[in-house]
């Protein structure tokens, strides 16, 4: 699916569910963000190719993270290109990507898909790749999860910092989210931003209103938050206002 020009929503389907790695395209490059689960390479591959991009000219992979549903393809994908993909991701989850330290959540994987991490990102980064990609450092599902916010169109690649159902956010996926605290203050880092449309890695594109939903969703956050806080300390309730 066509967000803008040289920005594409892939879907992948793993056992009847859809996930969305997203495809960037220039003249000069193009880009893969998250690679699918293990053993999708070849419906990845068609996808891509499906969206008009050659496979050839895919040059960088950037990982939103180490799970295990957005690393998975990438050894094939290094393996298919002679290891002349370059893959970027954050510092913080570069040894669990790389194979050096086992996966947070799959660390039970007796043999789990890596790579070498050649580039590493920090939060404010600005790529200079597809008119513009911004790193945000947006933990919490992971402790090195990040976003990446394309300057050109004003789309939101959010990973898995958020989910959609249906065109809608709905926040933060709890069960799969080891820190909620730090979750929900990464979701306040998009609040500067000039967002048309902003993609979840799980439930695809939400263009309506987004700034106005990632606010309610930062509110309501900042909310949980503050009554689960008040409430360990004895105190919900003196509580202004609703639970």
């Amino acid at each position: 699916m066509e967000i803008a020009t040289g920005v594409e929503m892939l879907h992948l389907d793993f056992h009847g569910t859809m996930f969305h790695p997203i495809l960037l395209w220039d003249q000069e490059i193009a880009i893969l963000i998250d690679t699918g689960f293990p053993g999708q390479f070849k419906d990845l591959r068609a996808v891509i190719e499906k969206a008009g991009v050659s496979f050839d000219r895919l040059k960088i992979v950037i990982l939103t993270h180490q799970d295990v549903d957005h690393i998975g393809s990438l050894p094939e994908i290094l393996q298919e290109s002679n290891n002349h993909v370059k893959v970027y991701a954050h510092e913080l989850d570069k040894p669990y990507i790389q194979g050096e330290i086992p996966l947070l959540k799959d660390g039970h994987l007796e043999n789990p898909p890596k790579g070498k991490v050649d580039y590493t990102l920090i939060d404010g980064q600005e790529l200079p790749f597809c008119g513009g990609i911004r790193v945000i450092h947006t933990p919490g599902h992971t402790p090195g999860h990040i976003s990446l916010y394309l300057s050109k169109s004003k789309t939101l690649v959010a990973g898995d910092s958020m989910y959609s159902v249906d065109g809608i956010l709905r926040g933060i996926h709890v069960p799969t989210t080891p820190d909620l605290n730090v979750a929900r203050l990464s979701l306040q880092k998009y609040l500067d931003l000039d967002i048309a449309s902003a993609v979840c890695y799980h439930g695809g594109l939400s263009n309506v209103n987004v700034k106005e939903q990632i606010l309610e969703l930062s509110r309501s956050s900042a909310l949980t938050e503050l009554n689960q806080d008040m409430t360990a300390a004895g105190q919900n309730d003196r509580l202004p206002f609703s639970r």
